[in-house]
């Protein structure tokens, strides 16, 4: 027998709360990637107390494990891997832009010109062939290359197309002349 409630209360998108944890994932993990490391500033005290109040904050600072730049970047790299796995568990489909967005390899985030760069290749001859561009991204973490095709539309081939009527077939008179 079915419930005597009648309709669903949160109607929509089933398993709301998964996607809710995948989508918090990903930001957390592009927002510690983006986090940029503050300068240090230069010095210029003379007194005793004041270097001694500053390298004993220098050294709690090198010391402490959250505020390192290497933490941000692998607590980074363990939410884009626990998004990953998350996903996977429960099959939940990531959209090719988040996909491209963190590294297969190291999970870390790829962000153009800081944690990776990209190129265009062509490896068809001279680079005659557009569509076959391809798309390289290098992660500087792990050193590795992705690919990923550039969707230029391939030109239909010879057999398929369609006989427009611009085209001047060469017709045989002297055969239509004999006959007339």
């Amino acid at each position: 027998m079915a419930k005597a409630g009648g309709t669903k209360k949160n109607g929509g998108v089933p398993g709301r709360t998964l996607y809710s944890r995948v989508s918090f994932l990903h930001q957390a993990a592009a927002f510690l990637s983006s986090v940029r490391q503050p300068q240090p500033q230069p010095r210029n005290s003379t007194t005793a107390t004041s270097e001694a109040e500053a390298t004993a904050a220098d050294v709690a600072v090198s010391r402490s494990p959250l505020l390192g730049p290497q933490s941000k970047s692998s607590m980074s790299r363990r939410l884009a891997g626990d998004m990953r796995s998350v996903s996977l568990k429960t099959r939940i489909r990531l959209s090719p832009v988040v996909k491209q967005s963190i590294c297969k390899f190291c999970d870390s985030v790829l962000v153009e010109g800081e944690t990776c760069t990209s190129a265009i290749e062509n490896p068809s001859r001279n680079g005659k062939k557009p569509w076959a561009d391809v798309l390289v991204r290098k992660c500087h973490a792990c050193q590795k290359e992705r690919r990923y095709p550039i969707s230029a539309k391939r030109p239909t081939r010879k057999t398929k197309r369609d006989v427009s009527v611009g085209d001047v077939h060469m017709v045989d008179l002297t055969e239509q002349k004999q006959h007339g």
